[in-house]
C-alpha cells in the first residue's frame, strides 16, 4: 500500500492504494468519479481520458502512484457550476454523442486538442488527432464539428478571462 496525494478537479486527495492500482480504478472506484469510463481496458478506446498536470492521459494505462503529487482533472470537474465548459455546450448543440459512452473520454481530448492547436485546427486534423478515441454510435460528423465549433468557443472564453 502506498499513500497517493493528489488534487482532483481543485481539490487535494489523499489516498491509501495498492501499488498495482490505476488511475481510472482511483477515479471511479475509490473517489466515485464515474464519468471516467472504462471501455476496452487496453488503452484502445480513450473513454478513460482525463487531464493529468494539463495534458491528455489514458488513466487505464497509468498507475495511480504515477499520478502522485498531480493536478488531475476528470469530466466532473470542467464544467464551472451550472455552467458546461464550452466543448461539452458545443457537443450537446452539434449532436455530438449518442449514447454518451465516449463522450467524457472524446470531450477530455477535444479540449487538449484545441489547447495544443488552438487557432490552427482544421476537420482533418481533429479527424487524425481523434484516431485514439472510439466511438460505436456515430460517424464522427458531429463530433468533429463539435470541436470545431467549441475551438471558438474556447478562445472567445479564454479572451473573457
Amino acid at each position: 500500500m502506498s499513500t497517493v496525494k493528489l488534487t482532483v478537479n481543485g481539490k487535494a486527495v489523499a489516498v491509501d492504494v495498492e501499488d498495482r492500482t490505476l488511475l481510472v480504478q482511483l477515479l471511479r472506484d475509490t473517489l466515485n468519479l464515474t464519468g471516467t469510463h472504462v471501455g476496452c481496458d487496453t488503452s484502445q478506446c480513450g473513454a478513460c481520458i482525463v487531464h493529468v498536470d494539463g495534458k491528455a492521459v489514458k488513466s487505464c494505462t497509468m498507475l495511480a502512484g504515477q499520478a502522485d503529487g498531480a493536478n488531475v482533472t476528470t469530466i466532473e470537474g470542467i464544467a464551472k457550476g451550472d455552467e458546461l465548459h464550452p466543448m461539452q455546450a458545443a457537443f450537446r448543440d452539434n449532436h455530438g454523442l449518442q449514447c454518451g459512452y465516449c463522450t467524457p473520454g472524446m470531450i477530455m481530448s477535444a479540449i487538449d486538442i484545441v489547447q495544443r492547436h488552438g487557432g490552427q485546427l482544421d476537420e482533418a486534423t481533429v479527424r487524425h488527432e481523434l484516431e485514439g478515441n472510439i466511438c460505436r454510435c456515430t460517424g464522427y460528423h458531429n463530433i468533429v464539428r463539435a470541436v470545431l465549433d467549441a475551438a471558438g468557443r474556447m478562445k472567445v472564453s479564454q479572451a473573457a478571462e
